[in-house]
């Protein structure tokens, strides 16, 4: 009875240790996929002094795939089209997206701004990119979920 239990024990053992071994590592999280955004904030002295939360059917979608983005951007009051194609980088701390195309408005505003540089903070299902100045200090942050 003894050598049973001993090697029944063995044999636990040598299960956890392979499941431990062979358990793959978490993912890196990622930007690739379909992310809508759930509120802005304005930032001031390092602090959230304001929400925007959307309102009154405003929509905005992003989705980066394999190294490009696209983003869309939906307001009942605002009869402006908005929308953007480009290609994007990131690290773990920072956006960087180059639009190639896009709305009459976007491409107005891409007139004089050619890359939008951000701040990033990224887990699996949240990401907030964040506008900051020459120094850093940030000002405005839009918030995302992971939709898909």
């Amino acid at each position: 009875m003894k050598k049973l239990l001993k090697s029944a024990l063995a044999l636990a053992l040598l299960i956890s240790a392979t499941a431990f071994i062979s358990s793959k590592p978490q993912a890196k999280s990622s930007l690739e996929g379909t992310w809508e955004l759930i509120n802005r904030y304005n930032w001031e002295d390092g602090y959230v002094v304001d929400t925007l939360p959307n309102t009154n059917g405003y929509r905005q979608v992003k989705i980066y795939s394999k190294g490009k983005v696209m983003w869309t951007r939906y307001s009942p009051d605002d009869p402006s089209e908005w929308f953007g194609y480009g290609s994007y980088t990131n690290t773990d701390n920072e956006l960087e997206e180059r639009l190639e195309y896009g709305s009459k408005t976007m491409m107005d505003i891409q007139d004089t701004v050619k890359v939008f540089k951000f701040e990033l903070q990224l887990d699996a299902d949240n990401y907030s990119q964040f506008t900051v100045d020459e120094n850093g200090v940030r000002s405005f942050s839009e918030n995302y979920r992971r939709i898909d």
